[in-house]
Protein backbone atom coordinates (compact mmCIF):
# COMPACT_ATOMS: atom_id res chain seq x y z
CA UNK A 1 0.00 0.00 0.00
CA UNK A 2 1.28 3.48 -0.68
CA UNK A 3 2.00 5.66 1.83
CA UNK A 4 -0.02 8.42 2.87
CA UNK A 5 0.58 11.79 1.15
CA UNK A 6 -0.08 15.73 2.08
CA UNK A 7 0.19 18.41 -0.31
CA UNK A 8 0.16 21.72 1.75
CA UNK A 9 -0.78 24.90 -0.21
CA UNK A 10 -3.27 27.92 -0.26
CA UNK A 11 -4.77 29.59 -3.30
CA UNK A 12 -3.79 33.23 -1.76
CA UNK A 13 0.00 32.32 -2.66
CA UNK A 14 -1.61 32.23 -6.75
CA UNK A 15 -2.70 35.09 -6.51
CA UNK A 16 0.18 37.75 -6.87
CA UNK A 17 2.00 38.19 -10.08
CA UNK A 18 4.52 40.52 -11.41
CA UNK A 19 4.35 40.59 -15.34
CA UNK A 20 7.57 39.32 -16.85
CA UNK A 21 9.36 37.76 -13.47
CA UNK A 22 9.85 34.07 -13.15
CA UNK A 23 8.60 33.30 -10.15
CA UNK A 24 5.02 33.71 -11.50
CA UNK A 25 1.86 31.85 -9.87
CA UNK A 26 1.62 29.20 -12.62
CA UNK A 27 4.20 27.23 -11.34
CA UNK A 28 2.29 26.08 -8.25
CA UNK A 29 -1.46 26.71 -10.01
CA UNK A 30 -0.94 24.44 -12.66
CA UNK A 31 1.45 22.05 -10.13
CA UNK A 32 -1.78 22.00 -8.06
CA UNK A 33 -4.00 21.32 -10.63
CA UNK A 34 -2.32 18.94 -11.88
CA UNK A 35 -2.08 16.55 -8.34
CA UNK A 36 -5.69 17.21 -7.80
CA UNK A 37 -6.44 15.07 -10.84
CA UNK A 38 -3.95 12.36 -9.22
CA UNK A 39 -5.37 12.73 -6.16
CA UNK A 40 -6.50 8.44 -6.09
CA UNK A 41 -3.98 7.06 -7.70
CA UNK A 42 -1.40 8.81 -5.83
CA UNK A 43 -3.18 8.62 -2.54
CA UNK A 44 -3.02 12.33 -1.65
CA UNK A 45 -4.90 14.36 0.46
CA UNK A 46 -5.24 18.32 -0.08
CA UNK A 47 -5.08 20.75 2.56
CA UNK A 48 -5.45 24.53 1.98
CA UNK A 49 -4.10 26.61 4.77
CA UNK A 50 -5.44 30.16 4.27
CA UNK A 51 -4.22 31.96 8.02
CA UNK A 52 -0.66 33.81 8.20
CA UNK A 53 1.97 32.64 10.62
CA UNK A 54 1.76 33.87 13.92
CA UNK A 55 4.31 37.03 14.01
CA UNK A 56 5.93 35.45 17.57
CA UNK A 57 7.18 32.37 15.25
CA UNK A 58 8.76 34.53 12.44
CA UNK A 59 10.81 36.34 15.60
CA UNK A 60 12.21 33.17 16.36
CA UNK A 61 14.18 33.44 13.11
CA UNK A 62 14.03 36.60 11.12
CA UNK A 63 14.79 40.55 13.04
CA UNK A 64 12.14 42.98 13.73
CA UNK A 65 13.16 45.50 10.96
CA UNK A 66 13.05 42.72 8.09
CA UNK A 67 9.56 41.96 9.20
CA UNK A 68 8.79 45.79 9.51
CA UNK A 69 10.58 46.64 5.91
CA UNK A 70 8.64 43.93 4.29
CA UNK A 71 5.42 45.02 6.06
CA UNK A 72 5.71 49.17 4.91
CA UNK A 73 6.85 47.88 1.92
CA UNK A 74 10.22 49.71 2.87
CA UNK A 75 12.47 47.81 0.62
CA UNK A 76 14.12 46.80 -2.58
CA UNK A 77 15.80 44.43 -3.88
CA UNK A 78 16.19 43.74 -7.56
CA UNK A 79 15.27 39.79 -7.72
CA UNK A 80 12.47 40.33 -5.17
CA UNK A 81 9.65 42.70 -6.26
CA UNK A 82 8.01 44.94 -3.80
CA UNK A 83 4.20 44.11 -4.86
CA UNK A 84 1.02 45.45 -3.06
CA UNK A 85 0.28 43.45 0.26
CA UNK A 86 3.53 41.32 0.10
CA UNK A 87 3.92 40.27 3.68
CA UNK A 88 0.82 38.81 3.43
CA UNK A 89 1.62 36.42 0.72
CA UNK A 90 4.70 36.11 2.63
CA UNK A 91 3.21 35.01 5.99
CA UNK A 92 0.62 32.49 4.29
CA UNK A 93 3.63 30.77 2.50
CA UNK A 94 5.55 30.62 5.54
CA UNK A 95 2.62 29.08 7.81
CA UNK A 96 1.89 26.56 4.83
CA UNK A 97 5.39 25.44 5.63
CA UNK A 98 4.88 25.28 8.79
CA UNK A 99 1.86 23.03 8.48
CA UNK A 100 3.61 20.72 6.67
CA UNK A 101 6.15 20.61 9.47
CA UNK A 102 3.56 19.75 11.97
CA UNK A 103 2.13 16.72 10.08
CA UNK A 104 5.11 15.15 9.26
CA UNK A 105 5.19 15.07 13.23
CA UNK A 106 2.33 12.70 13.06
CA UNK A 107 3.74 10.41 10.24
CA UNK A 108 2.67 12.00 7.18
CA UNK A 109 4.31 12.63 4.19
CA UNK A 110 3.81 16.78 4.13
CA UNK A 111 4.44 18.73 1.23
CA UNK A 112 4.06 22.54 0.94
CA UNK A 113 3.23 23.52 -2.60
CA UNK A 114 3.75 27.10 -2.05
CA UNK A 115 4.87 30.73 -2.44
CA UNK A 116 7.20 32.97 -2.35
CA UNK A 117 9.87 30.42 -1.52
CA UNK A 118 12.35 30.90 1.39
CA UNK A 119 15.37 29.38 1.27
CA UNK A 120 17.99 32.83 0.44
CA UNK A 121 16.21 34.94 2.90
CA UNK A 122 18.71 35.23 5.94
CA UNK A 123 17.87 36.49 9.49
CA UNK A 124 17.46 39.96 8.65
CA UNK A 125 17.55 39.58 5.02
CA UNK A 126 15.46 39.41 1.85
CA UNK A 127 16.05 37.96 -1.46
CA UNK A 128 16.30 36.01 -4.59
CA UNK A 129 12.44 36.04 -4.56
CA UNK A 130 12.58 35.00 -0.93
CA UNK A 131 11.32 37.56 1.51
CA UNK A 132 11.00 34.96 4.88
CA UNK A 133 12.78 31.22 5.07
CA UNK A 134 9.88 29.37 5.22
CA UNK A 135 11.91 26.45 6.40
CA UNK A 136 14.02 27.89 8.72
CA UNK A 137 11.21 29.47 10.81
CA UNK A 138 9.32 25.73 10.91
CA UNK A 139 12.67 24.44 11.97
CA UNK A 140 12.58 26.92 14.98
CA UNK A 141 9.47 26.83 15.42
CA UNK A 142 9.99 22.95 16.28
CA UNK A 143 12.78 23.92 18.44
CA UNK A 144 11.62 26.29 20.23
CA UNK A 145 9.48 23.53 22.06
CA UNK A 146 12.00 20.81 22.58
CA UNK A 147 11.97 19.84 25.79
CA UNK A 148 14.01 16.51 24.31
CA UNK A 149 17.65 18.10 22.88
CA UNK A 150 15.85 17.29 19.78
CA UNK A 151 18.21 17.50 16.16
CA UNK A 152 16.76 18.53 12.64
CA UNK A 153 19.10 18.12 9.54
CA UNK A 154 17.81 20.44 5.78
CA UNK A 155 18.89 19.16 2.99
CA UNK A 156 18.56 21.88 0.46
CA UNK A 157 18.47 20.63 -3.23
CA UNK A 158 17.50 23.50 -5.31
CA UNK A 159 19.87 24.40 -8.06
CA UNK A 160 20.80 27.61 -5.88
CA UNK A 161 22.45 27.46 -2.68
CA UNK A 162 20.38 27.99 0.43
CA UNK A 163 22.57 31.10 1.48
CA UNK A 164 20.17 32.79 3.90
CA UNK A 165 19.48 29.32 5.69
CA UNK A 166 23.24 28.88 6.12
CA UNK A 167 23.60 32.12 7.60
CA UNK A 168 20.49 31.29 9.88
CA UNK A 169 22.16 28.13 11.65
CA UNK A 170 25.90 28.32 11.13
CA UNK A 171 27.02 27.19 14.36
CA UNK A 172 23.79 25.68 15.28
CA UNK A 173 24.46 22.56 16.67
CA UNK A 174 21.10 21.36 17.04
CA UNK A 175 21.19 22.19 12.95
CA UNK A 176 22.82 20.18 10.54
CA UNK A 177 22.68 22.20 7.25
CA UNK A 178 23.43 20.53 3.65
CA UNK A 179 23.02 22.37 0.54
CA UNK A 180 23.67 20.65 -3.22
CA UNK A 181 23.90 23.28 -5.70
CA UNK A 182 25.39 24.63 -8.65
CA UNK A 183 28.65 26.21 -7.74
CA UNK A 184 29.43 30.05 -9.67
CA UNK A 185 25.62 31.10 -9.80
CA UNK A 186 23.10 33.29 -7.84
CA UNK A 187 23.99 33.92 -5.28
CA UNK A 188 27.64 32.98 -5.61
CA UNK A 189 27.93 31.52 -1.86
CA UNK A 190 28.05 27.73 -1.23
CA UNK A 191 31.48 26.66 -2.34
CA UNK A 192 32.98 25.10 1.02
CA UNK A 193 31.57 24.07 4.12
CA UNK A 194 31.68 25.80 7.13
CA UNK A 195 30.93 24.24 11.08
CA UNK A 196 27.85 22.97 11.05
CA UNK A 197 26.83 23.60 6.82
CA UNK A 198 28.07 20.89 4.86
CA UNK A 199 28.20 22.38 0.42
CA UNK A 200 28.58 20.24 -2.23
CA UNK A 201 28.73 23.00 -5.35
CA UNK A 202 28.45 21.11 -8.43
CA UNK A 203 29.80 22.44 -11.73
CA UNK A 204 27.19 23.00 -15.04
CA UNK A 205 26.30 20.01 -17.04
CA UNK A 206 26.94 17.81 -13.72
CA UNK A 207 24.40 14.31 -14.85
CA UNK A 208 21.78 11.77 -13.16
CA UNK A 209 24.46 9.92 -12.37
CA UNK A 210 27.14 12.46 -10.69
CA UNK A 211 24.33 14.20 -8.49
CA UNK A 212 22.67 10.72 -7.22
CA UNK A 213 26.58 9.97 -6.08
CA UNK A 214 26.54 13.33 -3.85
CA UNK A 215 22.97 12.97 -2.82
CA UNK A 216 23.89 9.27 -1.07
CA UNK A 217 27.19 11.36 0.49
CA UNK A 218 24.68 13.41 2.21
CA UNK A 219 22.05 11.44 2.94
CA UNK A 220 25.33 9.30 4.59
CA UNK A 221 26.35 12.60 6.53
CA UNK A 222 22.47 13.15 7.92
CA UNK A 223 22.18 9.50 8.89
CA UNK A 224 25.65 10.05 10.91
CA UNK A 225 24.16 13.36 12.88
CA UNK A 226 20.81 11.01 13.27
CA UNK A 227 18.50 14.20 13.41
CA UNK A 228 14.90 13.82 14.67
CA UNK A 229 13.47 15.65 11.79
CA UNK A 230 14.39 16.34 8.23
CA UNK A 231 13.73 19.65 6.79
CA UNK A 232 13.78 19.59 2.46
CA UNK A 233 14.00 22.46 0.47
CA UNK A 234 12.54 21.12 -2.56
CA UNK A 235 14.06 23.06 -5.80
CA UNK A 236 13.08 20.98 -9.27
CA UNK A 237 15.32 23.56 -10.93
CA UNK A 238 17.96 21.06 -11.60
CA UNK A 239 16.13 19.92 -14.20
CA UNK A 240 18.02 19.80 -17.70
CA UNK A 241 15.28 22.40 -19.24
CA UNK A 242 15.92 24.61 -16.12
CA UNK A 243 15.66 28.05 -17.89
CA UNK A 244 17.73 30.21 -15.03
CA UNK A 245 20.45 27.10 -14.32
CA UNK A 246 22.69 24.76 -16.10
CA UNK A 247 22.80 21.39 -14.77
CA UNK A 248 21.46 18.26 -16.17
CA UNK A 249 18.94 15.80 -14.34
CA UNK A 250 16.56 14.02 -16.70
CA UNK A 251 12.63 13.76 -15.67
CA UNK A 252 13.55 10.02 -14.28
CA UNK A 253 15.75 11.09 -11.85
CA UNK A 254 13.18 12.97 -9.39
CA UNK A 255 12.04 9.29 -9.05
CA UNK A 256 15.04 8.28 -7.74
CA UNK A 257 15.46 10.87 -5.75
CA UNK A 258 12.33 11.16 -3.61
CA UNK A 259 13.40 7.27 -3.07
CA UNK A 260 16.93 7.98 -1.40
CA UNK A 261 15.19 10.39 0.79
CA UNK A 262 12.19 8.24 1.95
CA UNK A 263 14.56 5.58 3.09
CA UNK A 264 16.47 8.20 5.45
CA UNK A 265 13.43 6.87 7.57
CA UNK A 266 12.47 9.53 9.67
CA UNK A 267 9.67 12.38 10.11
CA UNK A 268 10.18 14.37 6.91
CA UNK A 269 8.90 17.22 5.15
CA UNK A 270 9.20 19.11 2.20
CA UNK A 271 9.01 22.79 1.35
CA UNK A 272 9.09 23.87 -2.42
CA UNK A 273 11.31 26.46 -3.51
CA UNK A 274 12.60 26.85 -7.14
CA UNK A 275 12.13 25.47 -10.84
CA UNK A 276 10.58 27.24 -13.29
CA UNK A 277 10.68 24.98 -16.36
CA UNK A 278 6.82 23.97 -18.06
CA UNK A 279 7.56 20.61 -16.35
CA UNK A 280 7.67 21.37 -13.43
CA UNK A 281 4.08 19.34 -12.48
CA UNK A 282 5.72 16.17 -13.86
CA UNK A 283 8.81 16.94 -11.75
CA UNK A 284 7.16 16.92 -8.81
CA UNK A 285 4.88 14.31 -9.50
CA UNK A 286 8.00 11.84 -10.24
CA UNK A 287 9.66 12.91 -7.33
CA UNK A 288 5.74 12.00 -4.57
CA UNK A 289 6.03 8.90 -6.55
CA UNK A 290 9.94 8.33 -5.33
CA UNK A 291 8.92 9.13 -2.06
CA UNK A 292 5.42 7.22 -1.66
CA UNK A 293 6.76 3.78 -3.70
CA UNK A 294 9.88 3.54 -1.63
Amino acid sequence: MKKKLIIFTSEHCWKYNIAGHPEAPFRVKDTYEYLRKKQTELNIDIVSVNNEIDEDILLLTHTKSLIESVKSGNFYDPDTPNFENVIFYAKVSANVVLEALKASLQEKIAFALTRPPGHHAGSSSLGGFCYFNNIACAVNWYLSNDLENKKVAILDIDVHHGNGTQEIFLGNDKVLFISIHQAYIYPGSGLKSEKNCLNFPLFAGTDDFEYLKILDEAIQEIKEFSPNLLAISCGFDTFKEEPLAGLNLSENCYYEIGKKIAKVGIPTFFALEGGYSKKLPYLIENFLKGLIES
